[in-house]
């Protein structure tokens, strides 16, 4: 049986889509693929149908990752659908916290701050890349890769 991770952030054309391609790269490079489904989302939905932010696109794929994934929505649905859920950061935990309180029956779904897999941070949350320069992509890449590599080495611990 695949694990399911939902990757989440505001609009999910930067961070989310971003989370989510670097974790298909790494889990590619362990040959772990077929052990996992993977999708992103964000809690909004204005962005739904398009692709990624150019600049982060452009920033992942200097690195070898390629973000191919089209923006859409969170859904009640998902709380069902998804084994763990990774915000990235305190606003998106909120709403997605929130969101998970309109179900009726419970959900399996457990909801995690993305950075709390990270080992090489001060940072409690990822920061929104959108409104800034190149750099703010490179570096919310640099923290979504750490904790990254600390999600996978907590899962395949489990």
């Amino acid at each position: 049986m695949k694990t399911k991770i939902l990757f989440v952030c505001l609009g999910n054309i930067c961070r989310s889509p971003a989370a989510e391609a670097i974790f298909l790269f790494k889990l590619k490079e362990k040959q772990l693929l077929d052990k996992f489904q993977v999708d992103s989302a964000g809690t909004g939905g204005w962005h739904a149908g398009n692709l990624a932010d150019s600049r982060m696109r452009r920033s992942a794929l200097n690195r070898g990752v390629i973000i191919e994934s089209l923006a859409r929505q969170i859904t009640l649905n998902d709380f069902h659908k998804f084994d763990l859920i990774l915000t990235m950061d305190n606003s998106n935990l909120k709403d997605v916290k929130d969101l998970s309180s309109q179900l009726d029956k419970p959900f399996n779904a457990q909801i995690e701050p993305i950075v709390k897999f990270a080992k090489n941070t001060n940072f409690l949350e990822v920061p929104d890349p959108y409104y800034g320069g190149e750099n703010g992509f490179n570096e919310v890449l640099d923290l979504l890769e750490d904790a990254i590599n600390g999600l996978i080495l907590y899962i395949t611990k489990t």
